[in-house]
């Protein structure tokens, strides 16, 4: 197996695990503005989903410079995605994506005029995806810091897409 599948596989293993992504945007000023949104179709083939109003501020700073990073902390380690964001209220995927945890940010439900779909297209994921559980990754960094080496702690790599 090469590295571009080794890498994909440890990308998935993270995703597969959270729940919850890091969006970050840059709004009209310049400045990062970064907000937490659930992960939707998690079956990862370079693609990230996210439901959010539209008009927004969030969907102004994407369509203004599409430019995101989706960051992600999971119990099997952590993602950094590059790529670019669109929106769309494309009716099909939304109903696709569509769960009980979304009704309760939209009051008039799927149908609601302001659901909209941000589709993050990856260029890179770099990952760093933990080998032993987070107590033993622990273990092995105050180690690294008594004898003064590097903690091997698992892998880290850069995926393109």
């Amino acid at each position: 197996m090469d590295t571009q599948q080794d890498g994909m596989k440890e990308v998935h293993k993270i995703l597969d695990t959270a729940d919850i992504a890091i969006l970050t945007t840059v709004n009209r000023e310049g400045r990062l503005v970064s907000r937490p949104l659930a992960l939707h179709g998690k079956d990862f083939d370079g693609d990230l989903w996210f439901f959010t109003e539209d008009p927004s501020p969030k969907a102004d700073e994407i369509r203004a410079n599409p430019q995101v990073n989706v960051s992600v902390s999971s119990g099997k380690g952590y993602l950094s995605i590059a790529g670019t964001a669109t929106l769309t209220k494309d009716q099909a995927k939304i109903d696709e994506l569509w769960g009980p945890t979304v009704s309760a940010w939209f009051e008039n439900g799927r149908e609601d005029p302001t659901v909209a779909l941000i589709r993050v297209d990856a260029d890179t994921a770099e990952y760093w995806s933990m080998d032993a559980p987070r107590v033993v990754s622990a273990v092995k960094m105050v180690k690294g810091l008594v004898t003064g080496s590097k903690p091997d702690t698992g892998k880290n790599d850069v995926v393109e897409f």
